[in-house]
């Protein structure tokens, strides 16, 4: 296996430090602190850990609370709020340094038919006819500052192709809407709970940077600081995230220093697998110089 997916898939193998209490580890993903869809998806996975009886975890919803520290470890605490007779609530709490950095609820429900309706997906080129995004040419990156040059020079296990061609270092305004193909870099093996928690992770990327696009600015020109407040994700579907998947984004408001957006998940064949929402801070401040 790719060794950044490796790496990825093992940070998912939490330690049990108790019936409710586990322990993860973080990776380097070129910032400073902890990449938000890392906390998302090992709270899933904790709160997976606590139901017994084949119950598909079907929403969550998250506060990032602080900033994690990806060099040392985060404590997950599932409560394990209810189980009836079709639903079961888990909320997690995760803490680092004796302080919560994230916490979250999540439910899950016992498979079951119902009514079946969803929206179509765009009209987009399928992945095949896109060009992976890459990073910048090593002129434009040698003129960034090193934390933002790390970020965009480090190794990612997903792979990402843009439907609409966006430069960040260079953003001009324009409608906040936007589709991008994804798919984790090689496969992975047969595990329900596994590509939950890692579409949980995935669904972390572009949304909040969404929001930016009505304004021409970008968090990679220095003039933004740019951290998730909130997170939903709705399971509507099964998913495997080693095959293509379509992120299909929008943001529909910015104010107050805070931009919200919203996105679909669709498998290759138009299947509608997720939904997300998210608000975040965009405060403008003074770019570095």
């Amino acid at each position: 296996m790719n060794q950044q997916l490796a790496e990825l898939q093992q940070q998912f193998d939490l330690e049990r430090l108790e019936v409710n209490l586990f322990r993860g580890q973080s990776r380097d993903t070129g910032s400073p602190q902890v990449f938000g869809g890392q906390v998302l998806g090992q709270a899933l996975m904790a709160a997976h850990s606590t139901i017994d009886d084949g119950r598909v975890v079907h929403s969550m919803h998250a506060y990032f609370l602080r900033r994690g520290d990806f060099t040392k470890p985060i404590v997950y605490s599932v409560d394990r709020s209810r189980d009836g007779g079709s639903f079961s609530a888990r909320r997690v709490v995760a803490v680092q340094d004796g302080e919560q950095i994230f916490i979250c609820s999540a439910s899950f429900q016992k498979p079951e038919k119902g009514l079946e309706y969803q929206f179509a997906a765009p009209q987009v080129p399928p992945p095949e006819e896109l060009e992976a995004m890459t990073k910048p040419p090593q002129a434009e990156l040698d003129k960034l500052p090193e934390k933002l040059r790390r970020w965009l020079e480090i190794k990612r296990p997903f792979e990402f192709r843009p439907v609409q061609k966006y430069n960040p270092l260079a953003p001009v305004a324009c409608e906040p809407v936007r589709q991008i193909w994804m798919r984790a870099v090689d496969k992975l093996p047969d595990n329900d709970t596994l590509h939950h928690c890692l579409l949980a992770y995935v669904s972390d990327y572009w949304l909040l940077d969404t929001s930016t696009m009505p304004h021409g600015s970008s968090f990679l020109r220095g003039n933004l600081v740019m951290a998730s407040i909130d997170h939903a994700i709705w399971f509507h579907r099964p998913a495997r995230v080693d095959d293509w998947l379509l992120y299909s984004l929008d943001s529909p408001s910015s104010s107050g220093a805070r931009g919200f957006a919203r996105g679909s998940f669709y498998s290759r064949n138009g299947t509608l697998v997720a939904s997300t929402a998210q608000e975040g801070l965009i405060r403008l401040v003074q770019p570095q110089s």
